[in-house]
């Protein structure tokens, strides 16, 4: 074990999320997505989380990997097909953790353009979330150097 650790991130997670570049993306979905379609179709490896929630995936990445802040936005969600005004719970959520981390909202995405952006995701973390909309897609940013 290591401290200060979230124990959700597994050796897999970990080495794959410190792998990730800047500008890379990560998707944290739900247990109904098509994870491994996906992954299989473009690029991105798939870490599933067991028995993690999104929240607290989201949470715990959060507490490692910074957000993009050379580009306009740098978090997605998934909108609610037929009503894309409509916020689920784990939207809302998710509005809430970005905001206690520092980080800019997300912006909705249309359920295809967020299938295809995780696709082509460094990362998919496939989380045991059984709410439907459970997925948030982030790109990942740089940690500033301490100047000398």
């Amino acid at each position: 074990m290591l401290k200060n650790i979230p124990a959700l991130l597994t050796p897999d997670a970990l080495h794959a999320l410190a792998s990730m570049g800047h500008g890379d993306d990560v998707a944290i979905v739900d247990a109904n997505f098509p994870a491994a379609s996906l992954a299989r179709q473009g690029q991105a490896q798939l870490v599933p989380l067991a028995g993690a929630g999104a929240t607290e995936a989201l949470r715990a990445v959060l507490q490692l990997m910074p957000l993009d802040d050379f580009v306009p936005h740098a978090a997605w969600t998934m909108e609610v097909v037929g009503d894309a005004a409509a916020i689920p719970e784990p939207v809302a959520e998710f509005a809430g953790v970005l905001l206690q981390s520092g980080e800019r909202p997300a912006l909705p995405l249309e359920r295809f353009a967020f299938y295809e952006r995780a696709r082509h995701a460094f990362l998919i973390l496939q989380t045991q979330e059984m709410r439907k909309y459970g997925n948030i897609l982030l790109r990942k940013g740089v940690i500033a150097s301490d100047p000398e």
